[in-house]
């Protein structure tokens, strides 16, 4: 039986770890075999790579430098730690994933959503992730929450308020196009709120996986 593959994705500072942390106990202790990992990172290699991409002293990274840089860390990643998870039919959630490449360098950098994708397509081999949650909230709240959290500023953070309003803008529009696979939360309630919004989206879609295995076991 193969795995489930669960992202994450949000503006900064949207407060998806937290709720990830949470919902990873949660299915352990329903008796899912879970493996908890991030993009970029999530692997040697790749988080070597994720120090590069993040470091505040490379402000005048080339857009492109970055887009092949995140599909660099993303390829190890896959091969190293997400398929082999898969196949030994885990639930794998990963704090972003190719979404937060179409956003970030596809439309907030103005790279192109479709470039960024084909640009992906050798990293992720046919990969996309079986269920995505948005943690929809306004990029000025996600940043002072960063403010309120004393949190370290990556080089990401620290962009103008402009580039996180198109990082949203650029959610929306990927939002709209995976419909399918990509289910939005008001990430701006309370914590409580905002887990029981993830954990019933995540739970409703297992059994619905469960019945369908079921059935077509029967059949």
């Amino acid at each position: 039986m193969k795995g489930i593959f669960i992202t994450f994705e949000g503006p900064e500072g949207s407060g998806k770890t937290t709720v990830i942390e949470r919902l990873a106990k949660k299915l352990e202790d329903a008796g899912y075999i879970v493996r908890l990992t991030r993009e970029p990172g999530g692997c040697r290699i790749s988080e070597d790579i994720r120090s590069i991409i993040l470091d505040v002293n490379n402000k005048n990274m080339d857009p492109v430098t970055e887009a092949l840089l995140y599909a660099a860390s993303r390829r190890q990643h896959v091969s190293e730690v997400i398929k082999p998870h898969l196949d030994a039919g885990h639930i794998v959630i990963c704090d972003r994933f190719l979404d937060s490449s179409l956003v970030y360098q596809g439309y907030a950098r103005n790279l192109g959503i479709d470039n960024v994708l084909e640009i992906n397509k050798q990293a992720i081999n046919g990969l996309f992730p079986d269920l995505t949650i948005f943690f929809d909230i306004k990029p000025n709240v996600g940043l002072d929450r960063i403010k309120d959290n004393k949190r370290n500023q990556n080089r990401l953070d620290l962009e103008k308020l402009d580039f996180h309003n198109r990082v949203y803008e650029g959610y929306i529009e990927v939002l709209n196009r995976f419909s399918d696979r990509i289910k939005a939360i008001n990430a701006d309630l309370s914590r409580e709120e905002v887990y029981y919004s993830v954990e019933k989206i995540v739970f409703d879609f297992l059994e619905k996986k469960n019945d369908l295995w079921e059935s077509q076991k029967i059949s």
